[in-house]
């Protein structure tokens, strides 16, 4: 190429640099060459002339008359980002654009050159046009000031965004040539005196700080369909200019309400949401901070916590801010009106000025109340209809893919730095963590850290410098943590297996038949569409196993919550309690996709007794509602009641609630011989006839006498029999049979 650049056109020359010829040609972003020069800045094949100064900026260039050889015109905007003065070298080079160079939008900041007390207000459309016209083919980066003369006022614009077209990620610098097709976004600070209208057709909003989200970099896992839900109804009418929604005739959204079971990132998503909004600072307000002891002051704070949204609101209308108040359990004060009973009718008047000030005579619309809650049912209904906490989400606990999400997150930075072991599969974690909530698979991954630190402390020498690069976090440390951090909504493996402590033995058909019937209904429970809803009853004669098949079938369903609601974790409570924990375990069955309940002993939890006769009603009632009650959609529960008083439930109707009853029967001589030798306590000759004697025997009672017969006439043999070594003579057999069987 011909100039003193030589060929390349990459090479770079030094300039020296001076000011515009005239103060009238600093508005025209151009910088100036002498004639001589200006072919060194040519773009083949267009008659575009571009100079990059100092790499930070491209500018289109000019020849003007009084400027000399080898030097370059730059006005104070351009010699204040270069960073240079008059009289300085500045590298300069050719700027050969891209392919498809030409900008989509141009996102700019406006502000006076000279700050003062004047205000302005700005038409968007006539101001793109007048700047597409006065700037076209010229260069624009993001970070750059231009100045302009616009109706006798001078303005500097700051490039905030440059897109280009067809362009998904951004790339650094950003930068582009304005074409006539480029969308220009105005904005301006509050201070800056300047109002910008008729800003129709703005491509995103300013009230989020971040031009995408990226959950899982904001520590959020598994709650996508939920943020894209919240983000719908929330946030995309505040995405669009306030007119747009004034001629859509709506208003925003003021609040949303997230409640769920403890631990699933309700209070984490609350938090990042204020995060994320580029309106004032959130004030968060957990609820009980609200009460005052002084008659008045209860309500004057929740009116504090809206006074600047109306002050806002007063002096700068649909232009304010948006105003984040962030309620943390407000269960805690915003309780049903009329079901406390304290004597102030304070927390019936915290819920009256909340009302009010959300949707009331002058409601505000800038304001966005995001209440959390474990305890839905708790609240107020006034305050769950439309135009106050409209948006109601329920978090709730994470699927396979969810906790795998949070597993990532958590281990993330043990990875990074090779703290996590190879064998760790988080995939196989997350299969195995059913109804863990969010902050119990924080804690496992803690448990699992602290099983690795601990290998590596010496408790001989606590002041033994410990080695970094062996702290490896292993599958075994995960696995161990598993056993550590139990979910508040998991199987209650350990009581389940209270209920079976000599394990299960093939006592004869008729029970492996009632067995597999029940994981029938198991199965039915998991695939039918038209069943989310299935109960059993089985009963029997004390001791024939009901409890124990029940929690077996518990255990083999692999459900994700099973808990079993037993008379003996009820003793001495009063009715109402009782029916208040029973409630309790089926709203937490309610939260698990799969659930299965056991009701124990059902006569027990009546507290039914022959004599009288006499049982709970209240009680009674609350099971027939429960049995017949659907879960919410998406859920499906089991339901086993156990029993051995049937002819009582039959008579107050309880029998009818269950879909199906099964009798398990006591063990015939068939059956006990059957456990007998799996049991191989007996020499092969006797098996028979102690299973003669054993005809019409519960299977419990049946395991109490083994037990006992075991231990030897004169005691201390029951290691010898069980091992096998020696067995159980028939004649000490039948002495235990008559103190077990009652005449």
């Amino acid at each position: 190429m011909a100039g003193w650049f030589g060929s390349q056109s990459s090479m770079v020359a030094t300039m020296t640099v001076t000011s515009t010829p005239s103060p009238d040609l600093a508005f025209t972003n151009l910088a100036y060459c002498s004639p001589s020069d200006l072919q060194s800045f040519a773009v083949p094949g267009s008659r575009l002339f571009l100079v990059n100064v100092g790499d930070a900026f491209v500018l289109s260039i000019s020849p003007h008359e009084s400027i000399r050889s080898k030097y370059i015109a730059l006005n104070a905007i351009h010699r204040r980002l270069a960073k240079v003065s008059n009289g300085d070298t500045v590298s300069v080079s050719r700027f050969v654009p891209p392919e498809n160079f030409n900008l989509a939008l141009l996102r700019v900041e406006l502000e006076f050159v000279k700050k003062g007390t004047k205000s302005e207000q700005v038409d968007a459309v006539h101001l793109a046009n007048q700047l597409r016209k006065r700037f076209v083919n010229q260069v624009m980066t993001a970070g750059q000031k231009v100045t302009f003369e616009y109706h006798g006022n001078n303005y500097i614009f700051t490039i905030n965004q440059a897109q280009l077209e067809g362009q998904e990620t951004s790339v650094v610098p950003e930068r582009g040539m304005i074409s006539n097709d480029t969308y220009f976004i105005f904005e301006a600070q509050n201070s800056s005196g300047i109002k910008i209208v008729n800003q129709r057709e703005a491509a995103s909003s300013s009230i989020f700080r971040q031009k995408e989200f990226n959950l899982q970099s904001l520590g959020i896992g598994g709650l996508s369909a939920e943020f894209a839900d919240i983000f719908r109804r929330a946030f995309a009418s505040r995405v669009f200019p306030p007119h747009v929604t004034n001629k859509l005739g709506i208003k925003h959204v003021k609040g949303m309400l997230l409640y769920g079971p403890p631990g699933t990132g309700k209070t984490l998503m609350a938090r990042q949401i204020g995060k994320m909004l580029n309106g004032k600072e959130p004030k968060i307000v957990n609820g009980p901070e609200v009460l005052s002891k002084f008659v008045g002051e209860t309500e004057k704070n929740v009116r504090d916590l809206f006074a600047d949204a109306e002050n806002d609101q007063r002096t700068r209308g649909d232009e304010s801010d948006l105003h984040v108040i962030i309620f943390d359990e407000i269960d805690a004060i915003c309780k049903s009106r009329g079901s406390t009973r304290d004597g102030t009718g304070v927390h019936d008047s915290i819920v009256n000025q909340l009302l009010t000030k959300i949707d009331g005579v002058e409601s505000l619309n800038n304001v966005l109340l995001i209440g959390m809650t474990n305890r839905k049912d708790l609240l107020d209904e006034a305050l769950l209809r439309p135009g106050r906490l409209e948006v109601q989400v329920e978090i709730s606990l994470p699927d396979e893919n969810g906790r795998l999400q949070i597993l990532q997150i958590h281990t993330n930075k043990m990875k990074e730095n090779s703290f996590l072991a190879p064998d760790v599969n988080l995939q196989e974690l997350a299969a195995r963590t059913k109804n863990y909530s969010g902050a119990e698979l924080e804690g496992v991954v803690k448990s699992a850290v602290s099983f690795a630190l601990n290998r590596q402390v010496s408790m001989d020498d606590l002041t033994k410098p410990v080695d970094e690069e062996n702290i490896k976090v292993t599958m075994d440390d995960f696995l161990n943590a598993l056993l550590e951090i139990v979910p508040a909504f998991g199987a209650s493996t350990d009581d389940l297996e209270r209920c079976r402590l000599n394990g299960m033995v093939y006592c004869g058909d008729r029970h492996k038949h009632i067995y597999q019937r029940a994981m029938l209904l198991v199965e039915q429970v998991k695939v039918s569409k038209g069943s989310p809803l299935v109960t059993c009853l089985l009963e029997g004669s004390s001791g024939s196993g009901k409890t124990a098949l029940a929690a077996t079938v518990g255990i083999d369903s692999d459900f994700p919550y099973v808990k079993i609601v037993s008379a003996e974790s009820m003793i001495g409570l009063h009715e109402s309690t009782k029916c208040a924990q029973i409630v309790k375990v089926f709203e937490d069955a309610y939260k698990s996709p799969l659930s299965i309940i056991i009701l124990d002993g059902i006569e027990r939890l009546l507290e039914y007794v022959a004599i009288g006769p006499r049982f709970s009603n209240l009680i009674s009632q609350t099971l027939l509602v429960l049995l017949k009650r659907l879960p919410p959609k998406g859920k499906k529960l089991l339901v086993i009641g156990t029993t051995s008083e049937v002819g009582f439930l039959d008579s107050v109707g309880i029998c009818d609630a269950f879909s199906v009853t099964y009798h398990l029967p006591t063990l015939k001589t068939d059956d006990a011989k059957k456990v007998l030798e799996q049991l191989n306590v007996f020499a092969e000759e006797d098996i028979s006839e102690a299973a003669e004697a054993l005809n019409d025997m519960p299977i419990k009672k049946l395991y109490m006498l083994i037990e006992m017969a075991a231990q030897g006439e004169q005691g201390g043999a029951a290691e010898e029999i069980f091992s096998g070594r020696e067995k159980i003579k028939l004649a000490h057999f039948y002495d235990c049979l008559q103190d077990v069987v009652r005449y």
